[in-house]
């Protein structure tokens, strides 16, 4: 027969189970707001990305797909079919004063009713949080996937921009340095121009006048013109907006320097070695 202090024990024995779970749902409650928490900055820091891709693509030229329609929603599962009532225990059928009484939970000390059974102190207990069952994927473990693949994009990212602030023509050299360069170059197929055209004065075909002339200044403005348009088409940064530096004085020195002075060394060529 069950005395006071079962039940005292027992009475403590559910309190401190009530406790513990009462704790274990103040945790588990805890690690899910950090999860939220977690995933609204992940879903910002996206959100972001997303931003700065559109952003590159428009500056690079490509634009974004247009999004298909939404995917229907789940359907709900449906309820599960209803089962047979509870039965009752097998004394209220054939003994009606004891099921009427409360059965095997009656208050102690009544005649007939005995201590409390084994499987009835696990009925009374709290349940324990349940953890992720086995098989299932655990949020905090796809948060820090998810949390690595930004750094990834993150960083390629980044790896794409320094890449778009870099022109097609000449990427790694400076502004200035490219710009001597495609000057230069112009210049170059601008003296190759002039000396066919001194072939062709000594030959007769060509004027003296209008070799000058072509010499002095229409080889050297459209060696000019074509280096300010190269700069302009293949010098320019994806991302960098407004027009590129072309150093218009710097191409004039060079243009309208290099023809005179390559007609110059032609001729004290044509001398020391004619």
């Amino acid at each position: 027969m069950a005395t006071f202090a079962d039940y005292a024990a027992l009475a403590r024995l559910l309190a401190e189970q009530r406790r513990a779970g009462e704790q274990g749902a103040a945790v588990e409650a805890e690690h899910r707001r950090d999860l939220h928490a977690a995933a609204d900055s992940l879903q910002h820091r996206l959100t972001a990305q997303g931003q700065r891709l559109d952003h590159l693509g428009r500056a690079i030229g490509v634009t974004a797909p247009a999004a298909g329609p939404p995917a229907p929603p789940p359907a709900e599962p449906s309820p599960p079919a209803a089962g047979p009532p509870a039965t009752g225990h097998p004394g209220t059928h054939h003994e009606p004063g004891e099921g009427r009484a409360g059965g095997a939970a009656a208050a102690p000390g009544r005649p007939g009713v005995g201590a409390y059974s084994p499987g009835l102190e696990t009925a009374l207990a709290v349940p324990a949080v349940p953890g992720p069952r086995a098989g299932e994927a655990d949020p905090a473990a796809e948060l820090e996937l998810a949390r690595r693949y930004a750094d990834e994009a993150d960083r390629y990212g980044q790896q794409a921009e320094l890449l778009a602030q870099q022109p097609p023509l000449l990427p790694t050299w400076s502004p200035v340095a490219r710009a001597l360069a495609v000057y230069l170059g112009c210049a170059a197929v601008g003296v190759v121009l002039m000396l066919v055209l001194v072939l062709a004065s000594g030959v007769g075909v060509v004027g003296l006048g209008t070799l000058y002339a072509w010499m002095c200044a229409g080889l050297p403005a459209v060696s000019l013109i074509a280096g300010w348009l190269v700069l302009g088409r293949w010098g320019r940064p994806a991302m960098v907006a407004g027009t590129p530096a072309r150093y218009p004085v710097l191409g004039i020195l060079v243009c309208f320097l290099a023809l005179p002075l390559a007609y110059c060394g032609y001729l004290l060529l044509f001398r020391v070695v004619f």
